[in-house]
């Protein structure tokens, strides 16, 4: 296979076009073959979510004991599918266009030598089947209506009567009870464990590459040997971070607002939940650090033995055989050479050995920790918020 074939190949893999719920979409309008009409699902899902819970907690009410919770005030339920489900299904086209050319990358860089295109494709191929396996999807669903309907019913119970329950009892559901456990809840648990599953395709797609004998240049300007654009990847699954950080938030103003705890004693979840993510996305990375740490080792044998033979010949030529007065040093060549190589060895010996930066670390832990902000202005002040993130970053 050439590689120009190999890349007209790579211009149809994708983490989102594929699967049966792509599939399903695509034939009930509500997607295109390019992740088109993204309108469409942005009304139909989280409404399907959220509108019935709306109408069946109104009937209820209307016609029963007004419970102490009602649909209006649970700030988790709206918070979940009025924005962190919507922000889960619009990052299917961020994921899409970020991604993509991600693959490309690897083949016109020609950090994947020709003769490894062969096992390059093959990762390409197999992340395909897996992206398109109905059995896995068939699976997830069944992990949702059960080991999540398993989590959900070991849940602290209430103590009270809700929109969804009465006399505080898990399973006493009223009819909007019934859509929340038995369709609301199981859609964006399907949709998260998804997004996961997508993950483990990437980073599976990412330990494959990594597997090949990749051709990594030490000097080049990004620091990371030509992998700094893996870095910026990540960034891709930037709202699906934000998503999980809105539903965080929401937990927490639920527990703060209904049940009567301190927002600080969530501080070290919020810490925890932040680093934990933050080590989920980049930790996959890292697969590509003996190819790098190899990179640079090789690079600064070679530059450095270029460096000594060259050192050795300048002091021949200027300092030792004939020692030129200063004014023939001005503008020459050899001096110009000299500097040039200086910072081929300084560029070299500044390369990490990881394909990210703090500037990666930074964004995404902001992506995460951003809708947490919003409850710290409930106990602290503007100010103070924008200081103590000034003391955190700096």
């Amino acid at each position: 296979m050439t590689q120009l074939n190999l890349l007209q190949e790579e211009r149809d893999f994708s983490l989102v076009l594929g699967g049966p719920l792509f599939q399903l979409l695509v034939k009930s309008h509500l997607e295109g073959n390019q992740s088109e009409l993204l309108h469409r699902r942005l009304l139909a899902i989280p409404l399907g979510t959220w509108l019935p819970l709306l109408l069946l907690a109104t009937v209820n009410s209307s016609g029963a004991n007004i419970a102490q919770l009602s649909f209006l005030q649970d700030v988790e339920v709206h918070v979940r599918f009025l924005i962190a489900l919507p922000i889960l299904i619009a990052a299917e086209v961020i994921v899409h266009s970020r991604l993509r050319p991600v693959v490309r990358r690897f083949v016109e860089r020609r950090i994947v030598p020709v003769e490894e295109l062969p096992q390059f494709n093959s990762a390409i191929e197999s992340a395909v089947r897996l992206r398109n396996s109905a059995p896995l999807e068939c699976g997830l669903l069944l992990f949702v209506y059960t080991v999540g309907l398993w989590v959900w019913n070991n849940r602290v119970g209430l103590g009270t009567s809700s929109w969804y329950a009465t006399d505080g009892g898990r399973w006493n559901l009223t009819p909007a009870g019934f859509w929340y456990v038995f369709v609301s809840i199981p859609l964006l648990q399907f949709i998260l464990l998804r997004w996961y599953f997508r993950f483990f395709i990437w980073y599976r797609f990412l330990w494959q590459v990594s597997r090949i004998n990749l051709h990594l240049v030490a000097t080049h300007p990004d620091r990371c040997a030509g992998l700094a654009f893996l870095g910026k990847s990540v960034y891709a699954f930037g709202p699906i971070l934000f998503a999980q950080g809105v539903m965080l938030a929401g937990l927490i103003a639920s527990r703060v607002l209904y049940h009567g705890e301190s927002l600080l004693s969530f501080k070290l979840q919020g810490g925890g939940f932040v680093a934990f993510f933050i080590l989920a996305i980049l930790s996959p990375l890292l697969v590509f650090t003996p190819h790098m740490a190899r990179a640079k080792r090789k690079g600064l044998a070679d530059y450095g033995l270029l460096a000594q033979r060259y050192v050795d010949r300048f002091e021949q030529k200027w300092a030792v055989d004939n020692p030129a007065p200063s004014e023939e040093l001005l503008g020459a060549a050899d001096i110009q050479s000299l500097a040039d190589l200086g910072n081929s060895y300084a560029m070299v010996r500044e390369m990490r050995s990881v394909p990210f930066g703090l500037e990666d670390i930074s964004r995404l832990a902001a992506a995460t920790a951003a809708p947490l902000l919003p409850l710290a202005l409930t106990i602290l002040s503007p100010e103070e918020v924008i200081m103590r993130v000034i003391q955190v970053v700096f």
